[in-house]
C-alpha cells in the first residue's frame, strides 16, 4: 500500500469498487515507491470512453531533474476493460455517482488504483455514520467486558 484516501470513507458511501491499472511516467513510479503522493482531492471521470484520474498530486522525483521530470498535477489514464468503462459511465450518469480513488498500491511490480463508485454524503449522513460507528464500538466494548467477566469466575 503506497497511499490511501481515508477521507473518501468519510465523505462518500461506497457502492462498488474495482482494481485498475494506471499509466505513469518513470519518475512518477519512483516517487510512488518513495511514498510521495496526495489523494485527498482526487476524483475520476470518463472522458471520450476513457477513464481519467484528476487531482492526484505526485511530486517530482528528487533525482529526476530536467529531462526526466514530470508535471505533478497532470491527469492520469486508468486502465479498465471496455465493458467496465461502459457500465460505470452509465451508472455515474443515471444515479449521480462519483468515481473516487480509495488507494494506490503495487501489485506484481505494477501500480494499481482501487477505484470506487461512490455516492456523496450530506452533513447529517456523516453525523449518522459517526454515531453508528461509535455505537458499534461501544457495543463491542460491552461484549468484551461481559465475556472477560464470565471467564474470571
Amino acid at each position: 500500500m503506497v497511499a490511501s484516501n481515508r477521507r473518501a470513507q468519510h465523505d462518500y458511501d461506497i457502492v462498488d469498487t474495482v482494481e485498475c491499472g494506471v499509466v505513469l511516467q518513470g519518475s512518477e513510479v519512483k516517487s510512488l515507491r518513495a511514498g510521495r503522493i496526495a489523494l485527498q482531492d482526487a476524483y475520476g471521470r470518463v472522458v471520450d470512453g476513457e477513464v481519467w484520474l484528476f487531482g492526484v498530486h505526485i511530486p517530482p522525483y528528487a533525482q529526476a531533474n530536467g529531462f526526466g521530470a514530470h508535471d505533478p498535477d497532470r491527469r492520469r489514464k486508468l486502465l479498465l476493460h471496455r465493458r467496465q468503462i461502459d457500465e460505470w459511465m452509465g451508472r455515474t450518469q443515471q444515479q449521480s455517482l462519483t468515481l473516487v480513488p480509495l488507494s494506490i498500491y503495487f501489485k506484481d511490480g505494477r501500480a494499481k488504483v482501487e477505484l470506487a463508485l461512490a455516492r456523496g454524503r450530506r452533513q447529517y449522513d456523516k453525523r449518522h455514520a459517526i454515531a453508528a460507528r461509535d455505537a458499534g464500538r461501544e457495543a463491542a466494548r460491552e461484549a468484551r467486558a461481559a465475556t472477560r467477566g464470565s471467564h474470571r469466575r
